[in-house]
């Protein structure tokens, strides 16, 4: 005899992630060797310091697939007021990094408080739609509180200026309020009022503005980032079918700038060819569909609004990324999930798929199947078992 308990996690989207992990640290490496030997001596410099924030990323993956999904319910709030207090303090004493302040800074450890932020608006969100139920569909009682929220995570990070993270916090929170059926008229206003502000952020920074005019011009004449685009693009076309092989990459050589950063996607094109691309882009595809399967099966409307929101912020990040790095969208300085070189993108991300897991494991997708043990039959003879019912 048997009983089924769900308690097992959905294998395919685990497997998934940690083979994106593995294969990015060949791509880390193959992408970084070059200029990490003539900046540090060393060619492995980069790639250790990618294997230590795989393997901190590891650690958060599996403490997020750990803990009951359910008790983030209490801690979304001051969460997502840590985060703006992160985001303010950023805006004060960050470091500045190409006229942007993003980062903390404690010491030799750096933070980027925006993702941070990102994620902790999107449980949040799914705590609030979940509780107010219909009452999300009043402007007054439930959309306008979540606006507050939206709003004042997505203007500290437009302000650092981040104008790509920014712009995707906006599309992450209009993503969720769409799901939770919030009234039409209510989101097509909030977008109509959006549009405007994101326009006269993007004419304030001149670097954005750079950027969608580089887009827009599409040659040589668009300066560094249509340099680097072109790089990108030129890696593609070397790559072919089936690529040049591991470690063969030319982009790499002082071509591509941060070859290894938000630009890897154009390694694995060159090195790994068409055929490279497809399996990393497949890897992505499996992972929307089994996070869209475990919102399915999610056991409330908090773990499916979280399957949902996690899902749709990783693979969306990785579809942005593949654009960029092909042309197709403007540079957005966005990493490639999982795969680009970077620790607090790949740390809050772990997380976060983590607790997919976690919501995965509660559902009947992967039964569990203990045996228990059949009773021995008695060894009394039958005259005396019938004796002992009568």
């Amino acid at each position: 005899m048997t009983r089924a308990q769900r308690n097992h996690i959905d294998l395919p989207t685990l497997i998934t992630v940690l083979t994106l992990m593995v294969l990015s640290l060949g791509v880390v490496y193959s992408a970084s060797a070059t200029w990490a030997m003539e900046k540090f001596g060393e060619s492995n410099r980069l790639l250790n310091l990618h294997a230590l924030k795989v393997l901190l990323g590891l650690v958060a993956l599996f403490v997020g697939m750990t803990i009951d999904y359910r008790k983030y319910k209490k801690l979304t709030k001051p969460a997502v007021i840590l985060s703006i207090i992160f985001l303010t303090i950023t805006l004060v004493l960050g470091g500045e990094v190409k006229g942007a302040t993003r980062w903390l800074r404690f010491g030799g450890l750096s933070l980027q408080p925006s993702e941070f932020a990102k994620f902790a608006l999107l449980f949040h969100l799914c705590t609030l739609i979940s509780t107010k139920g219909e009452a999300i569909r009043d402007f007054k009682k439930g959309f306008l509180p979540m606006m507050v929220w939206i709003g004042s995570v997505a203007g500290l990070v437009l302000i650092q200026p981040n104008f790509s993270t920014g712009s995707m916090i906006i599309l992450m929170s209009m993503v969720m309020l769409f799901i939770s059926e919030a009234k039409f008229t209510h989101l097509f206003g909030t977008v109509g009022a959006a549009i405007p502000v994101l326009g006269a952020v993007a004419l304030a920074r001149p670097h954005v503005m750079a950027r969608i005019k580089s887009f827009i011009d599409g040659s040589a004449s668009g300066g560094h980032l249509n340099y680097q685009l072109m790089q990108g693009i030129i890696g593609f076309g070397n790559g072919g079918l089936f690529g040049v092989g591991p470690g063969l990459s030319k982009q790499r050589d002082f071509f591509l700038p941060e070859s290894y950063g938000d630009f890897v996607f154009s390694i694995v094109g060159e090195e790994y060819g068409l055929i490279g691309t497809i399996v990393f882009m497949g890897l992505f595809l499996v992972l929307l569909l089994r996070g869209f399967k475990i919102a399915k099966n999610a056991r409330d409307d908090f773990g499916r609004l979280l399957a949902i929101g996690i899902t749709s912020v990783v693979t969306l990040y990785a579809l942005v990324n593949a654009g960029v790095t092909l042309g197709i969208l403007p540079t957005t300085g966005l990493p490639m999930p999982f795969v680009s070189y970077g620790g607090s993108s790949l740390l809050f991300t772990s997380f976060a798929v983590g607790v997919l897991l976690n919501i995965s494991s509660q559902t009947d997708m992967h039964p569990r199947l203990e045996k228990t043990p059949v009773p021995e039959k008695s060894s009394q003879p039958l005259e005396d078992q019938t004796a002992k019912v009568y």
